[in-house]
Order: C-alpha cells, then structure tokens, then sequence
C-alpha cells in the first residue's frame, strides 16, 4: 500500500508515519529520528511487529511498555533493549514465553531465576547452555530441558546426570 518514495518524502509527518505504521510495520523503518524517539509511533510499530524495536531510539529501548510489547511478539528482539531492562524480571518471562533464545540475553540474575529458566528450556532446551550452573544442576530444570531437546544433556552438570529421570528421557527403554 505505501512506497518508499512516499515514506521518505512523509518521514517526519507523524500522521502520515503513525497510520502507516499501524498497517505496515516497515514503514517506521524509514521514519525520521524525531519519530523514532516518539512513544506513540514507536509504540505501534512494534505492536505490529515486535522487529521494529531495531529502529527505536535509545530512550525508547529504556521504555518498559514498548520493549514489553515488542518481546511479547518478537521475543529475540530483547536483543535491542537497555541494559536495565534485560534485568527486569517482567521483560524476560514475556520474551522466554515467545522464544527461549532471550535467555541468552538477559542479566546474570536472571539466568538464576528458576521460573525464568523454566520458561525458556520448554521451547528451546538448548538454550540451558545459558542458565546459571545452580539452574544446570536442578533436575527439574535439566528434565524439562531435555525432554524439549535432548542435546540439552550436554549442559546439564555431571552431578544429577546419572539420575534415573534423566537418563530414562536421554536412554529411554524399549517397551516390549
């Protein structure tokens, strides 16, 4: 619907650039830096494609509300979040829930936070390779880990790798 041409002309044009946004997502791309530090504009880009946080100014990457709604669709795009907020619980859990690959990104505190950790190995169990040597170590977490992908194993901690729970999901017996 919209073209380029139009969008670099109308880059600065809130309007313009507010309603493109909310029907194209792309378009912020193209928006001026003065739209990209605007709360409403940026606000509905990423509402409609969490990717768009890419774009945001600094400031607005420091904005819980957008970085939460960009995580809830797109949950790797905590990439591009502040420092601060790869430390806020509420940021991480809504991004595990999409992709667990935000573990990777978020504080040292939060790779030991055992609800966080939970969440991300039951849709990508390889990603325990990040948790907290604590986390590595917690059957639970090891268990869920490797019953989502059973290379996982290879970061669970030699302590509990021998338990009977674990190896019954790495070795399971033929039932006959």
């Amino acid at each position: 619907m919209y073209n380029k041409e139009d969008i670099i002309e109308n880059a600065d044009n809130k309007d313009f650039i507010l309603n493109a946004v909310k029907q194209e997502a792309w378009v912020y791309e193209f928006a001026s830096n003065r739209l990209h530090d605007d709360e409403e504009v940026t606000f509905e880009a990423v509402k409609n494609d969490g990717i768009e946080l890419e774009f945001a100014s600094d400031r607005l990457k420091d904005n819980k509300d957008i970085v939460l709604e960009a995580v809830k669709k797109t949950g790797w795009v905590a990439c591009y979040a502040s420092e601060r907020l790869l430390n806020d619980k509420d940021i991480i859990m809504a991004g595990v829930k999409v992709d667990g690959q935000i573990l990777y990104y978020a504080s040292e505190k939060l790779r030991d936070d055992k609800d966080i950790v939970l969440e991300a190995v039951k849709n990508k169990g390889i990603i325990l390779k990040y948790a907290s040597k604590r986390l590595r170590e917690d059957k639970d977490v090891a268990i869920t880990a490797i019953t989502q992908n059973k290379d996982a194993y290879a970061y669970v901690y030699d302590s509990i790798k021998q338990n009977d729970d674990i190896q019954n999901i790495v070795n399971p017996k033929e039932s006959n």
